[in-house]
């Protein structure tokens, strides 16, 4: 299996002061020392308009510095909101950063869960699951064929005769592509098409569960052109993730803020993949203790602890690569301390695991 981090840029309103410059320093020396530890990914988030979550207008100028900083760790977007992107734009980007970082790059699409980003781009947050949908087959075609005549709903794009889609992408032929999904509909999608799946972090087991299972099916329906999407069968799952040397102090380092965190997740701000998700997989409302979220959702605990979640967790869905995510008010020297820990006493015991369905 393999082993990512989810870099949101949220920033500690309590320290990194408005207007919050200081995050991307902070996430920047966090993705530095992901390299050095040998994480496999490094997964940007893009969000809009709100110091809430995260401050991350646009993936690509940040994957395109982090590639020059780092060597070897492979730089994802966790996700490209699709709805809110020209898809032209999308891959010639996704192709000019997988350029700029030898080959480094994979691309994570989703519909969008809040509201108020879709207002301010003067988008229809209701039509976000059709314009989404329409743009993905259009994203195929101009990896692959590096040309495209489409008249849609959403969308009118000319690229023939004698122009083309440039640069093209190192891998070939395309990066590997992912979509997240916390539907019946997105999962679905996500397999009839070839992508890679990602999942939320907010979805219990049991619900992970049922969506991989979903998920497997729906890829049986991959028509042969789309199956040759390097992540087609590929299963991300976002886990909140705490490592500490004994369980006490892993609790006692991280309740306070990850119920913070959580309420960012409640009312109307969220919609979606991590969002407000559908009934049955929500693990309990913000209002979930602590010991609630330990036994349905999250990994934290001693690396023993995590080490034995985390195989629980393959067993039920047979995930192929697990992508840690932190809130921003640990403080930096405990959320260093945590990985360090989880990359030297917890991977090394895993990574050699079959990435397999269970």
């Amino acid at each position: 299996m393999d082993f990512g981090i989810l870099f949101t840029s949220h920033p500690n309103i309590d320290v990194e002061l408005y207007p919050h410059r200081d995050v991307h320093h902070r996430v920047t020396q966090q993705i530095l020392a992901a390299d050095r530890l040998g994480y496999d990914y490094a997964w940007i988030a893009e969000h809009h308009f709100s110091n809430k979550y995260g401050i991350m207008p646009d993936i690509y100028v940040y994957a395109a510095y982090i590639a020059a900083l780092t060597k070897r760790i492979k730089l994802g977007a966790a996700v490209v909101a699709l709805p809110l992107a020209n898809p032209v734009r999308v891959v010639e980007n996704a192709a000019f950063l997988d350029v700029l970082s030898n080959g480094r790059f994979v691309l994570g699409f989703g519909s969008g869960y809040r509201p108020y980003e879709f207002e301010g781009f003067g988008v229809p947050f209701d039509e976000r699951r059709d314009i989404q949908e329409e743009a993905l087959p259009l994203i195929y075609q101009m990896f692959a064929e590096k040309k495209v005549k489409h008249k849609g709903k959403y969308f009118n794009i000319d690229i023939d005769g004698d122009y083309e889609i440039f640069p093209h992408s190192i891998q070939q032929p395309y990066p590997p592509l992912y979509l997240a999904g916390a539907t019946e509909r997105s999962i679905g999608v996500a397999g009839r098409m070839g992508f890679g799946l990602m999942l939320s972090s907010l979805t219990p087991t049991d619900g992970l569960a049922n969506d991989v299972k979903a998920y497997r099916a729906a890829l049986e329906e991959t028509p042969a052109r789309l199956r040759s999407n390097p992540a087609r069968g590929e299963i991300d799952v976002a886990r909140w993730v705490y490592v500490a040397e004994t369980d006490a102090q892993a609790k006692a380092d991280s309740e306070a803020g990850l119920l913070r965190h959580f309420s960012h997740f409640d009312g109307k701000q969220t919609v979606g993949y991590l969002g407000v998700v559908s009934q049955g997989k929500r693990s309990d409302d913000q209002g979930s203790k602590y010991d609630d979220l330990l036994t349905h959702t999250i990994i934290h605990g001693s690396p023993s602890t995590v080490r034995e979640k985390i195989e629980q967790l393959h067993a039920r869905t047979g995930f192929t690569s697990l992508m840690l995510h932190y809130p921003p008010y640990y403080g930096a020297d405990k959320t260093l301390a945590s990985l360090t820990m989880f990359a030297e006493e917890v991977m090394p015991k895993l990574k050699g695991r079959s990435k397999k369905a269970a």
